[in-house]
């Protein structure tokens, strides 16, 4: 389905409920958002860089080509690759060729990246649970959880 302003139909405005519902959620995600990116910033990282390393430290030897890496965050590699160039650069993380693919690389998270997301990771946690978690129910969660599967829909 095409979403260009040139087709010829006219638009399927958004019912009053149904805008209700659209501004609610971006206001929530933009609210735990800012909420957690700022606490973030006390320990020293960005909401990006903290992405970067959980999910290196979740990775066989915390290693992953840019390329799949890239494809779990759901960024191009051209963002990933300028973004750990920057973390490169402050020590927490380390590129090494990917001899599978000669244009790509494998990230590797170094010995001061998971330091620094171990220190991070509790702060990390404890900001989630406060902006998101521990303001909503059990049922509340299944709920989202549902929610995110129906929008997310099939994984490729």
């Amino acid at each position: 389905m095409s979403m260009k302003p040139s087709d010829q139909t006219a638009p399927h405005w958004l019912s009053p409920d149904e805008e209700r519902a659209w501004r609610a959620f971006r206001h929530m995600v933009a609210t735990v958002q800012a909420g957690t990116a700022r606490d973030l910033v006390e320990v020293g990282l960005s909401e990006p860089d903290y992405e970067v390393l959980s999910t290196l430290s979740e990775r066989p030897e915390h290693t992953g080509s840019l390329h799949e890496q890239a494809a779990k965050m759901n960024w191009s590699r051209s963002r990933l690759s300028r973004h750990a160039t920057r973390m490169e650069q402050r020590g927490l993380l380390r590129r090494e060729p990917d001899p599978a693919d000669g244009r790509g690389c494998f990230l590797v998270l170094t010995e001061q990246g998971l330091d620094t997301l171990t220190t991070a990771a509790p702060a990390h946690v404890a900001s989630v649970r406060h902006h998101f978690i521990d303001r909503l129910t059990s049922e509340d969660l299944a709920a989202l959880e549902e929610i995110a599967r129906k929008v997310r829909g099939p994984r490729d």
